[in-house]
């Protein structure tokens, strides 16, 4: 399945990131395709495109915080998760696909 995720907590440093790349981890040994979008002390990086959007089949939110431009995900299938989900368990999330 193709799936785009976006990870972001308060200070959108260290966690924000280690959940990106073991949600990236996951879903490849999972046969999945993943894009991932970090939003954090950085702003929003790897910024998801509409195609990318409108592509997948699913968007993982692994967020603690409100993020930016969440409209763009109002027509998509979605699991939200804290952050922490995506570092301690991220099977668990894929398992709910």
């Amino acid at each position: 399945m193709k799936i785009v995720a976006v990870t972001a907590c308060p200070t959108g440093i260290a966690h924000t990131y280690m959940a990106a790349e073991q949600l990236e981890k996951t879903a490849k040994k999972l046969g999945h395709v993943i894009k991932v979008e970090t939003q954090g002390a950085m702003g929003i990086e790897n910024k998801l495109t509409e195609a990318d959007i409108t592509g997948a089949g699913l968007v993982i939110l692994a967020v603690d915080i409100a993020i930016e431009e969440a409209e763009r995900f109002e027509r998509i299938r979605k699991i939200k998760v804290p952050v922490q989900a995506a570092l301690k368990n991220p099977e668990a999330i894929f398992a709910q696909i």
